[in-house]
């Protein structure tokens, strides 16, 4: 299926790209969360008629996460759990508690914006976790895990 991308999407294409993608890909997901239109010959040149309108909006949304990434630039939060011997924690700190740690320290985000690549934190300790922001940006953040 082809499609044409209302927006950069990280290792698929940037805006206005057409590109290939796997069918249920396109059909379930691009297209109704509207990152993506059928790749017709009126959607293209609908497309091209938008295209300054959706690049517009595209900086002012990088724009807008800059600015969270900044107000994230010096966010260091502490997180206490309970923990046994040799620092392991009795359960697991997940990208919701780092979420909320990180909206009560002032900045909202989500905990779909938390990336935790090697899974939740178990152990107490200090960790520099990415939060991202937008397709273009993350930013990284220190989260210091103690025992209670």
């Amino acid at each position: 299926m082809e499609v044409i991308l209302l927006e950069k999407i990280g290792n698929l294409g940037d805006l206005g790209e057409k590109v290939e993608v796997k069918a249920g890909y396109g059909r379930n997901f691009l297209i109704p969360k509207g990152k993506a239109i059928p790749a017709t010959a009126a959607n293209v040149a609908s497309f091209e008629e938008r295209r300054a309108e959706l690049e517009k909006k595209a900086a002012e949304s990088l724009a807008a996460a800059q600015l969270r990434a900044d107000q994230l630039a010096d966010v260091a939060v502490t997180i206490t759990h309970q923990a046994g011997e040799g620092g392991k924690l009795f359960g697991s700190v997940s990208t919701t508690d780092i979420a909320d740690a990180v909206t009560r320290a002032g900045v909202d985000i989500t905990r779909k914006e938390v990336r935790l690549p090697e899974g939740p934190l178990r152990m107490t300790g200090e960790y520099s976790v990415g939060i991202q922001l937008h397709s273009l940006l993350t930013q990284q953040i220190k989260v210091i895990i103690e025992a209670e």
